[in-house]
């Protein structure tokens, strides 16, 4: 038999028989050639592992030499080296960290990369909602380790992603029911007498989401014109101990001397978050009072005062805390007497009302800053109350006295009869 070509597979028979065979996959880190070493008893077994060697290397499939990678440790260099911002938005970040430490590191961690199976992976989305997670949590979790094994197949420390195959937990739709117009009415009426009551309004008038709310700037802000702009969105704040000497505080926040590890906002959910939004005459008013009122603020916090050129801000001028702004809202629900929700109920409400009035559909994307039409499916949660109102509303419309002929007439219609736009 002649020499072999370099680079050409071989099979021989060892001195310590057994069956080897060597197939070139590639080159090394070094430049040099990446030769994979197959053994078996029989040629026929080992011809066998190199045929299939050759089928990985041929479709590009062949995983990187070294130290296998476990899960937690690809999770831990996925999070700190490939995905941490500015390469995703902060918030984007936080839920990837939590899912991989909450979830992913504890439960499926141990595992060597190239050895995680998706049974391993189903069996945990199970334990998870037996435990109490809502599907959509345990399907969060699954996104995550998707996206983290995506990038490993890319780089070659694993020939396939096994949460491509995994089954996914079905996410359950539920309902939300938006607050009826009586509500919201109550709503605003009892927010008038609380600290930042234009907060509020803004949420159920016009649907910002919170962070798009907190990380308004009067800069933004055009009272003359009526208009503001949704150009970032704020944070959640994260800190770490910034004390030199252990302080005894167990968490960063609570420390003295803390350091923020994340930026006080970030930009908008997307593209089409960035937006310009005109503002009802009311509201426009509101805004008036509550600039009036945090000028007085101001004047009474003296040197205290923070200015940070936050619309809603503490007594002290400083930025509003998220959890303290959700808290704010359950009180406000309890003080109005209204059904308990999420804060992002109110931006459900918003949506609902536009589509309501009859607001064209794009118009409306372009007020809540969604990015495509399937988000104004999600939001018409039109309930009993609602239709009721509307009813109401027409009806009375429609059966109060009509105007007199000379108010209304014109060449195109009849007198008190509208004309469709």
């Amino acid at each position: 038999m002649g020499r072999k070509s370099n680079g050409e597979s071989t099979i021989y028979e060892g001195s310590d028989g057994y069956w080897h065979g060597r197939v070139t996959v590639g080159t090394k880190d070094d430049g040099s050639p990446d030769r994979r070493h197959v053994q078996a008893k029989t040629r026929p077994e080992v011809a066998k592992k190199v045929a299939k060697l050759e089928q990985e290397r041929d479709a590009g499939k062949v995983r990187k030499t070294g130290k296998a990678w476990t899960v937690e440790k690809w999770l831990t260099h996925w999070l700190e080296n490939i995905v941490a911002p500015p390469a995703i938005t902060e918030n984007a970040f936080s839920a990837y960290e939590v899912a991989a430490r909450v979830h992913l590191i504890p439960g499926v961690g141990k595992h060597r990369l190239d050895k995680l199976e998706p049974e391993h992976l189903e069996k945990l989305y199970r334990k998870m909602i037996q435990g109490g997670a809502k599907s959509s949590r345990a399907h969060q979790v699954h996104r995550t380790i998707r996206a983290a094994l995506n990038i490993a197949v890319r780089r070659k420390y694993i020939t396939e992603n096994p949460a491509l195959i995994a089954r996914a937990p079905k996410v359950e739709d539920f309902d939300v029911e938006p607050y009826s117009v009586d509500e919201v009415k109550r709503l605003m009426e009892t927010a008038l007498k609380r600290r930042n009551s234009a907060r509020w309004a803004i949420a159920l008038a016009l649907g910002l989401r919170q962070g798009e709310a907190l990380g308004l700037r009067w800069a933004d802000v055009d009272l003359k014109l009526g208009t503001l702009t949704v150009r970032r969105s704020r944070l959640r704040p994260r800190w770490k101990h910034g004390c030199e000497e252990p302080c005894g505080r167990k968490l960063g926040g609570h420390c003295p001397e803390r350091l923020p590890l994340r930026q006080e906002t970030a930009g908008t959910k997307s593209k089409a978050g960035t937006r310009g939004i005109g503002l009802p005459d009311e509201l426009v008013a509101l805004l008036k009072a509550h600039k009036a009122t945090q000028d007085k603020e101001r004047r009474q916090a003296a040197q205290l005062w923070t200015d940070s050129g936050y619309v809603f801000t503490t007594p002290t001028g400083g930025p509003l805390n998220p959890r303290t702004d959700y808290t704010e809202w359950k009180n406000l629900l309890k003080a109005a007497k209204v059904p308990d929700g999420r804060l992002h109920d109110a931006r459900h409400t918003a949506a609902t009302v536009l589509l309501l009035l009859g607001v064209a559909e794009r118009t409306v994307m372009g007020i809540m800053g969604w990015s495509n039409t399937a988000m104004a499916a999600k939001y018409q949660h039109i309930t009993a109350s609602i239709r009721r109102d509307v009813a109401q509303r027409v009806g009375g419309l429609l059966w109060e006295p009509a105007e007199t002929a000379d108010e209304g007439d014109d060449e195109d219609g009849a007198a008190g009869v509208p004309i469709p736009a």
